[in-house]
This record gives structure tokens, C-alpha cells and sequence, in this order.
């Protein structure tokens, strides 16, 4: 049974780890939340850090909070080649082994990643509730269908479920522009 969605473009941004926080912003400092995102309990935040690369920097990029375990780097394609970085992989948050890293420079301090650095995987966030009702379960794969003049079909897309997930697709900006898709845009996800 196939079913709608609602798609959100992902730009540039950076998930950082408390330590991370404390050096790039000062000891002590919490983030300060400015937008909620599409998934419960997640937000933009006031602070930007700049992504120091082998050849260039690209300026102020957005913090996402609340702050996790370990600092992630969520990047496009083309933003790796504008830093310099070579073969930046297509991931699943949070599988960071492997990838590779950059110099984070915030307003009291700079931290450089060994690794972190990934363009993440299109995926479904999914309620627990709403795997169950479509028959679908953590790290399924489906395709997503996108109408309009640059319609087209998704593949691969990882379905992530969790009791504290909304159902939302996630793109990267790239991706999105590709479709002409825009935050709050309907899709139509394929059970394979």
C-alpha cells in the first residue's frame, strides 16, 4: 500500500558533540534554539561555525541541536569538492567511521574532526505507529515518487523508525533541487 508524505530539503549543517560546543562557543554555553525542525525535539540554532577545508572555508553554517554524541558534518556533493575533500560518502547519520574531517572554527575556539564529515543518505522518518500501519519496519528500503515537471523516482530510501519520529522525508539540498522540491512538499512513498 503506498502512501503520502511530507518531503524537508536538508542544507548544510553541523550536529556537535557537548565538548565541541564548550570549545567552539565557550565553556558552559547551551545552544540557542531559534526553529523547530519536522522532528520532534530537534532545532535550528542561533550559532554558525565555519567549515575550514583543504582548499577553501565555506562561512556559517548552522548548528542543529540538541548536541550528540559525536560531531557530524552533514554536507552536499558540491560542497565537498568547493572544501577540497575527496570521496565524501553517502551515509546514514551517525556512521561516521571512515569519513573524512575538517577544521571547525566558532567564535572562542576551533576543533578539527578526524572525521565526521558526510553527505547524508536520503531517508523516512517514521513513527512507530505509522511503520506498523504500513507494514514497514527500521531500515527498510522504499522509493519515493515526485510529481510535477521534475518528477521523478527516489530509490534507496532508508526508513527510519522510532517512537520520537514524525513522518517526514529527508533530501539533501541537492537532491531536492534536482525534483524541484520545496520543505512541506507531498510525496508519495512506494512499498516495495
Amino acid at each position: 500500500m503506498n502512501f503520502k508524505a511530507t518531503v524537508g530539503l536538508s542544507n548544510r549543517h553541523v550536529h556537535l558533540s557537548k565538548d565541541h560546543i564548550d570549545i567552539l562557543f565557550g565553556e558552559g554555553h547551551e545552544l540557542t534554539p531559534i526553529k523547530d525542525l519536522s522532528q520532534p525535539g530537534q532545532f535550528a540554532c542561533d550559532e554558525k561555525v565555519d567549515l575550514v577545508g583543504p582548499k577553501r572555508t565555506i562561512k556559517g553554517v548552522r548548528i542543529l541541536g540538541p548536541a550528540r554524541k559525536e560531531t557530524q558534518v552533514e554536507i552536499s556533493l558540491s560542497d565537498g569538492f568547493t572544501l577540497g575533500l575527496e570521496d565524501v560518502p553517502v551515509r546514514d547519520s551517525g556512521k561516521i567511521d571512515g569519513t573524512p574531517g575538517l577544521k571547525l572554527v566558532g567564535p572562542k575556539g576551533e576543533v578539527v574532526l578526524d572525521k565526521g564529515v558526510i553527505a547524508a543518505a536520503r531517508h523516512l522518518h517514521m513513527h512507530t505507529s505509522d511503520a506498523e500501519k504500513y507494514g514497514l519496519k527500521d531500515k527498510d528500503l522504499v522509493q519515493v515518487k515526485v510529481g510535477g515537471p521534475r518528477g521523478l523516482v527516489f530509490d534507496n530510501v532508508l526508513v527510519r523508525v522510532n517512537d520520537e519520529y514524525a513522518l517526514d522525508m529527508h533530501v539533501d539540498i541537492e537532491e531536492g533541487n534536482a525534483a524541484g522540491l520545496k520543505n512541506g512538499d507531498e510525496i508519495e512513498v512506494i512499498i516495495l
